[in-house]
């Protein structure tokens, strides 16, 4: 633990005002969600317009009494954006397309910028999954996807290196790999054995460094695997324990950006962690 407790105390307080909010409301309220501060509900109407506008003032009213809290309402529609998400009624079924908020400056990393090409990758193949799934409609994720693309470009990202990553994204999201259940399981088995046996390199990513395949190749030249010598998993420390370790992972991390510098923020000073009390309760 160690991390800010003010989103999970924000949902415990107002839930407990929640709770006797629904049970006064049930009759309207078919359906009521929060993450946070964003709320997202479906009001069943009063058959009489009157009354059904009386009674939504109300509940809006309601929710505006506890210990001064203030929410923020959208009339009610049969369309609402909640998160990244327009949900909509349409003929009488849910359908959801993505919600781009227009203060987004898509401000993506530069082809120049110093990490790692794996970034790009895991990005653009991240992004489209997202969109496929968010968008009910085909003809919606497409048009999502092509301003992903026409956005990379804007940031110096060019066609040729941006093709081949989207064309295999799609590939991986319409043909998936047969039984990938079976699949995933057996690989993250394999990777937790793979660390359990690894030791960890840390270095500060730059492009003109070595690259990761030729210090993999000197660690299993020069240590892992030496030419006439016992190897690095056979031997045993001090204690006579064997090593157990024939795998060297490159654990990248990056440098401190613009923003890290001239916004500054010092966490370390707050007081104590809330795993500090813990051992108390």
């Amino acid at each position: 633990m160690g991390i800010s407790p003010a989103p999970p105390w924000d949902t415990i307080f107002f839930g407990l005002f929640e709770t006797e909010l629904y049970q006064r409301w049930f009759t309207n309220l078919g359906f009521y969600r929060r993450f946070i501060d964003d709320v997202i509900g479906i009001w069943t109407p009063n058959p009489c317009p009157i009354t059904n506008e009386t009674l939504w003032n109300a509940f809006k009213h309601n929710m505006q009494q506890w210990h001064g809290l203030h929410w923020t309402f959208e009339d009610l529609s049969t369309s609402v954006n909640f998160m990244d998400l327009t949900i909509s009624i349409t003929n009488g079924r849910l359908t959801t397309t993505v919600y781009e908020k227009p203060q987004n400056l898509y401000l993506y990393l530069p082809p120049h910028s110093s990490h790692p090409r794996g970034i790009e990758t895991g990005l653009i193949y991240g992004q489209v999954r997202r969109i496929r799934r968010l968008c009910s409609n085909k003809e919606d994720s497409d048009t999502y996807i092509k301003r992903l693309f026409q956005r990379l470009m804007a940031r110096g990202h060019k066609p040729e290196s941006l093709i081949p990553i989207f064309t295999r994204a799609e590939l991986d999201i319409t043909h998936p790999l047969k039984h990938k259940d079976t699949h995933l399981d057996r690989t993250n088995l394999q990777q937790q054995q793979h660390t359990e046996r690894a030791l960890f390199f840390h270095m500060k990513y730059h492009p003109e460094d070595p690259p990761r395949r030729l210090i993999q190749h000197l660690w299993q030249q020069c240590v892992a695997k030496p030419a006439n010598e016992t190897p690095l998993s056979q031997l045993t420390n001090n204690e006579g324990n064997p090593i157990c370790s024939d795998q060297l992972v490159v654990a990248y991390s990056r440098h401190l950006n613009l923003r890290n510098i001239f916004s500054v923020r010092n966490i370390d000073n707050r007081g104590k962690k809330v795993s500090h009390y813990l051992p108390q309760l």
